[in-house]
């Protein structure tokens, strides 16, 4: 068992001003509680998260915590140095919190946790500097979906439309998306008023902490891993 440091307060002076200091201060003390109440802490990342999907994840992994908020904050709360650490080990965790991601606590077993985030995926609104994965094309003519309402918004956006006889128009063939390409932003707003959900979002774990002994680095998609015993001898 990890010897327990959790007595230890984190200095937030380096990091932010005063405005909101005790919020931020209450964030990390309540992140460190959850290392104490849960069996393993995993890092999941992510490659632009919607809010829904964050509400999602805390649903679906109850009652297991899935924590979100400014890396530096989430690196403070583990430890930036083994000095500085809640638990023994746990600032091996900070060198994996970069980008977009989060911290998931829970005392479901390794291989249930790892098996679960493979097999997640779910259809989603293809977001500006994605890659399409497929082209879509627009056929000149009516586009009944649309209310005539929207018509302005929608010439807004690039598409040479009109209003004829109350109903939107498009006056010519238009690729709203070509597969391989980057999004515009203009695009995605356009795919999401279509109702397309072109993207896929996924998940992957990075690595684990547990009140076992262990730190795991997982590597690529094959799932092999670095591991290191913690515990003292």
């Amino acid at each position: 068992m990890p010897k327990s440091k959790r007595d230890k307060k984190v200095s937030l002076t380096k990091v932010t001003k005063k405005v909101g200091l005790q919020l931020k201060q209450k964030f990390i003390e309540d992140i460190q509680k959850y290392v104490g109440d849960y069996n393993s802490v995993f890092v999941v990342s992510w490659d632009k998260m919607r809010n829904e999907k964050q509400k999602e994840l805390r649903v679906q992994w109850k009652p297991s915590r899935f924590v979100f908020g400014k890396n530096s904050l989430l690196q403070l709360a583990m430890g930036k140095t083994s000095e500085s650490e809640p638990l023994e080990g746990l600032h091996k965790l900070s060198q994996h919190i970069r980008g977009q991601c989060g911290l998931l606590f829970t005392d479901k077993v390794e291989s249930e946790v790892l098996e679960w985030f493979k097999n997640y995926s779910r259809q989603d609104f293809a977001r500006s500097g994605t890659i399409a994965e497929d082209t879509l094309v627009l056929n000149e003519g009516p586009l009944t979906q649309f209310p005539g309402s929207l018509e302005p918004r929608l010439r807004q956006l690039g598409l040479p439309t009109q209003l004829k006889g109350g109903v939107v128009s498009l006056l010519q063939d238009v690729t709203v998306c070509t597969e391989g390409k980057v999004i515009m932003p203009e695009q995605a707003r356009i795919l999401r008023l279509l109702g397309r959900e072109t993207s896929r979002f996924t998940l992957s774990v990075q690595c684990r902490w547990g009140k076992d002994g262990y730190f795991k680095i997982y590597k690529e998609a094959d799932k092999d891993m670095e591991t290191e015993n913690i515990q003292e001898n």
